[in-house]
């Protein structure tokens, strides 16, 4: 029989349903078990989140692996190199927490158009500040989407419902796509001058790693907001305290960070920023569509 190591946790469904297709099971539990060098000895796949990393040094330690499946979009925390050199198979499922991710770019769209985080805490505190938050629309206001592949192309498709103009930014052609949306493409230098707000959807790769720094910043309108739902190295955090205190921008939104949870506190604090952490993936519907699609990737893939 055919062993299933599940290194981060996904949907009991999940794992019933690859139980009920003949494959062993066993759940990792990283306070009591062995290294995971030690332990994927004999198994023939393993399931992973964003917690595990599968590295060179796993891959080389393991003797029967065959499949690596992330449960979930991103593929940073997986040495493909290494995989692709011995042959083990790597997948993930970036169709199951769209719909998810669109919408959390546009609930930190709100907070920051509208105050309402800063807005919450002075209620919070007893105090009345009608006047200090007046906030601004989204209606009529430019949208730069720097990446337009499944979640960007869901962000566009709401903002298209704000009356908001939306341009979009990607190193593939996307021209019929933009034709087909009404959406227009652009340069990423006319993107990040002429927006009003940005969000990123790009992975992180050595090319888009501090993708938008201190240059990016100074391009930027005063009035403009950045939102990162992406990954956390694709903004030099650095850059962004200094334009924040600087005021060369209004305020950004992170949902994801360089290092998880901040070895480094200040940028979260800043009065202008929006924090959370790692959420926009996090809701009911697309942590079952996440453990569905990750079930069918290993059953087809080991069986």
């Amino acid at each position: 029989m055919e062993r299933v190591l599940v290194a981060d946790a996904i949907a009991e469904s999940a794992v019933a349903k690859i139980k009920a297709a003949g494959l062993e099971v066993v759940i990792r539990n990283k306070e009591i078990d062995e290294p995971i060098e030690e332990q994927i000895k004999g198994f023939d796949c393993v399931v992973v989140r964003s917690a595990t990393k599968i590295t060179r040094d796993v891959i080389e330690a393991a003797d029967k692996l065959k499949l690596v499946v992330r449960a979930g979009v991103g593929l940073d925390n997986v040495d493909q190199e290494a995989a692709k050199n011995k042959g083990v198979v790597v997948q993930n499922t970036p169709e199951a927490p769209t719909v998810s991710v669109a919408e959390m770019v546009f609930s930190l769209l709100f907070s920051m158009a509208r105050n309402v985080t800063q807005a919450d805490s002075s209620m919070k505190d007893e105090r009345w500040e009608k006047k200090k938050y007046t906030g601004t629309e989204l209606w009529n206001k430019t949208l730069g989407i720097i990446g337009f592949g499944r979640i960007g192309c869901e962000v566009a498709k709401r903002a298209k419902a704000f009356d908001m103009e939306v341009l979009v930014y990607d190193v593939i052609d996307i021209d019929e796509l933009c034709n087909q949306m009404g959406v227009k493409r652009s340069n990423l230098n006319d993107l990040i001058e002429n927006s009003d707000y940005i969000s990123l959807h790009v992975p992180l790769l050595p090319q888009t790693k501090g993708m938008i720094g201190s240059k990016e910043f100074a391009l930027m309108k005063k009035t403009a907001f950045l939102v990162n739902t992406a990954r956390g190295g694709v903004v030099d955090e650095r850059a962004l305290l200094n334009a924040l205190n600087d005021g060369e921008i209004a305020g950004a939104a992170l949902d994801v960070f360089e290092k998880e949870p901040p070895l480094e506190w200040e940028l979260v604090k800043h009065p202008q920023l929006v924090a959370t952490p790692h959420l926009s993936s996090s809701t009911k519907e697309a942590q079952i569509r996440v453990g569905e699609l990750t079930a069918d990737k290993v059953i087809a893939g080991l069986k």
